[in-house]
């Protein structure tokens, strides 16, 4: 008896402290929320009166704004040209994603049924370049996609960077699912006549969506969340994918909190609805390919 009253205890106290860090996780998010719905562009959504009690400073440090609207919401597409930079964040990020996938998918196979020179110097290259952090990469990719390739202030400039930076993690995720796979598939394949390109068509991709699932949704982040690169490769408004357009709502001589809070709030919608969509990948598609 006293060891389960000394269990349900430990138990009580493991809840306690997960209930604790996941409200430290969220206040923030709840912040943006109540800032975004509030209509107002100022952090203070709740005056406390001149001699606050409890119950009013409590008040003051919830979540939760005196009036709820959302003009914020309204004025964020009319006012400010913010659709339009969601709409170069959303064919940045597809444009990613395709090139992305597709560059990762043959290279992971490539890289899980062949055995050529340099095989396993190439994989530890990739598991080197992730070490290193994206903005000691910024100049020589600047030189690169601006001086020598002429793409600076264009989408395919942007494209190019994201799909490279994504790569290395995909691959490496991608090969260790493919090697989950038998290749006694592939040599009945064989024995009944078909190519290597039916094969990983029509055989290995199906086989491998939920990796390839997960590497998408990967590699559709990465674009669409990135902000120092756009920021240093776009230089025109039009031009500006959301993360940069979100900046400008922020400066040093005026700063519109509601309109960073209500876009903020655009911006993750897409990424909730894609993850809520591919949640049932998300689990076969990173521990699948950890074990054999």
């Amino acid at each position: 008896m006293a060891a389960t009253l000394a269990k349900r205890g430990n138990h009580l106290w493991l809840h306690v402290a997960l209930i604790s860090f996941t409200l430290m996780a969220i206040y923030p998010v709840l912040w943006v929320l109540t800032l975004a719905f509030s209509g107002q562009q100022s952090v203070g959504i709740i005056d406390l009166p001149k001699d606050p009690t409890f119950f009013d400073r409590l008040r003051g440090v919830l979540p939760w704004p005196e009036h709820v609207s959302i003009k914020n919401f309204t004025d964020v597409w009319t006012e400010q040209p913010f659709g339009r930079w969601l709409l170069n964040s959303v064919i940045v990020s597809l444009m990613t994603t395709v090139l992305g996938v597709f560059l990762a998918c043959t290279a992971a196979y490539a890289f899980s049924r062949f055995r050529f020179a340099g095989r396993d110097t190439g994989m530890l290259m990739f598991l080197v370049s992730q070490m290193f952090p994206g903005t000691l990469m910024l100049i020589p990719l600047f030189i690169i996609i601006v001086k020598w390739l002429n793409l600076g202030n264009t989408f395919w400039g942007l494209v190019i960077v994201y799909s490279v930076t994504a790569i290395p993690f995909c691959v490496w995720m991608l090969k260790g699912y493919f090697d989950t796979i038998p290749y006694d598939i592939e040599e009945s394949a064989i024995i009944d006549g078909a190519s290597r390109r039916t094969i990983f068509l029509r055989i290995i991709l199906p086989l491998a969506k939920p990796a390839i699932a997960i590497t998408a949704l990967f590699s559709f982040m990465t674009a669409w969340n990135e902000f120092i690169l756009a920021s240093v490769f776009m230089e025109t408004e039009a031009n500006y994918t959301a993360p940069v357009g979100l900046r400008f709502f922020v400066g040093g001589f005026s700063s519109q909190w509601g309109f960073f809070a209500a876009g903020s709030v655009i911006v993750s919608l897409p990424v909730v609805v894609l993850f809520l969509y591919l949640q049932k990948y998300l689990v076969s598609g990173l521990t699948a390919g950890s074990v054999k």
